[in-house]
């Protein structure tokens, strides 16, 4: 199985929801005083979304310089994303803005911290998922 990084505001509802999906996970570092790391092995992203309404902002900073690194950008394989549902058409909308900018399908999207449903689905899902994946760099 590939790996899996999260990136997770202070609130910690993609923290909470990692911790209860009870996978193996690596958090981004919140700070940007914090070293980023670098992923050199086939990885999902599992990131929240940030928007101000109209979409924009939707991917963290810290997200976006993650996924700067060439190196670690070649070697995601699919995006689950997390929002607030009052945000209507941009719920989750990071997830849109990784897939289309990396090239990668959007696999799943939950709204906050997710459901003991979203929880059984993910879990599925990425072991369906990464039976399917080459897990050599694309």
């Amino acid at each position: 199985m590939g790996g899996l990084f999260y990136f997770s505001s202070p609130s910690g509802n993609t923290h909470r929801f990692i911790s209860r999906l009870g996978l193996s996970a690596c958090r981004i570092p919140y700070r940007a005083s914090e070293e980023m790391i670098a992923v050199d092995r086939p990885f999902v992203l599992i990131s929240p979304t940030y928007s101000d309404g109209e979409g924009r902002g939707a991917v963290h900073k810290q997200v976006i310089r993650f996924l700067n690194n060439a190196d670690t950008r070649k070697n995601l394989r699919g995006i689950i994303a997390t929002g607030n549902r009052n945000f209507g058409q941009y719920f989750a909308h990071a997830g849109d803005v990784i897939s289309a900018k990396c090239g990668v399908p959007l696999l799943y999207r939950f709204e906050l911290s997710g459901t003991e449903t979203d929880i059984a689905r993910v879990r599925a899902g990425l072991d369906k998922f990464w039976t399917r994946q080459p897990l050599s760099a694309q």
